[in-house]
């Protein structure tokens, strides 16, 4: 039976900066596991992105694109889908203002257009970006990437009630449809996965964790997090390249 949940974030996170899980946090899972504790990846990268972390790990549970597509023992749980209208008046919008955007499933994404910046973005998580401006038309949206570094309440203001933006990174806008986020997701999860009961935990580092660290018992921020991130947890441990997950979990006797 489950004792518990914990849900990992991944880049600044269970990722080091290199964007490798650190071997002694892939052992610090597995012990997770043997003490009936469930680990949940939690982030804002798709699934198709994570499936070495899934094969490292064993983890079979995730909720990806900031709560935009979960799924449990490789079935999906619940997946937002942007309406095509939308999707169709936020291209024509970024396009005006110049911004690229990436349009994305569990399965793959394409980009409006490169820019010196998406390919230093795709460079960094280590993805082929395939330009294909008319791929959304055809396949269903879950989650999107717009590229600017200026433009959050712009985007905000023409796609209130549509659309919800958050400033994961420098580049880009992760944009979910509204009253998506991964505090949602790990409700569906929950519910879904019938652990409501459970006791849970979440390891994050960004804004984008901040409503996340709102819907679990133990927030747990990383020492490399933001300012933020870091005021609403219950503890701050060491950073994503000094065993940070680790030492949280033994901090709270999830391992030993």
């Amino acid at each position: 039976m489950t004792q518990a949940v914990v849900f990992f974030d991944l880049d600044g996170t269970l990722f080091d900066d290199a964007k490798n899980v650190l071997p002694e946090s892939i052992a610090a899972i597995h012990q997770l596991q043997a003490h009936d504790v469930l680990p949940v990846i939690a982030t804002g990268r798709n699934v198709f992105e994570i499936q070495d972390v899934l094969d490292a790990t064993g983890i079979d549970a995730v909720v990806s694109a900031n709560g935009s597509y979960v799924q449990y023992q490789g079935q999906r749980l619940s997946a937002a889908v942007i309406e095509p209208a939308v999707l169709t008046a936020v291209t024509q919008f970024a396009a005006q203002q110049g911004d690229p955007v990436g349009y994305f499933n569990n399965r793959g994404f394409r980009l409006s257009q490169a820019t010196p910046d998406t390919r230093a973005n795709f460079k960094l998580l280590r993805l082929n970006a395939v330009v294909d401006p008319d791929w959304y038309r055809t396949q269903p949206i879950n989650f999107l990437n717009v590229f600017n570094r200026d433009k959050l309440k712009l985007y905000q203001d023409r796609f209130a009630g549509q659309l919800s933006f958050v400033r994961n990174n420098p580049r880009a806008l992760d944009t979910m449809v509204t009253g998506i986020s991964k505090q949602t997701g790990i409700r569906t999860f929950l519910r879904a996965a019938h652990l409501e009961t459970a006791r849970t935990y979440a390891f994050g580092d960004g804004a984008n964790d901040l409503q996340m660290f709102d819907e679990v018992d133990v927030p747990i921020a990383m020492g490399n997090g933001v300012p933020a991130a870091k005021a609403q947890a219950a503890y701050v441990t060491t950073t994503n390249q000094t065993d940070g997950i680790v030492r949280g979990l033994q901090h709270f006797d999830l391992i030993d």
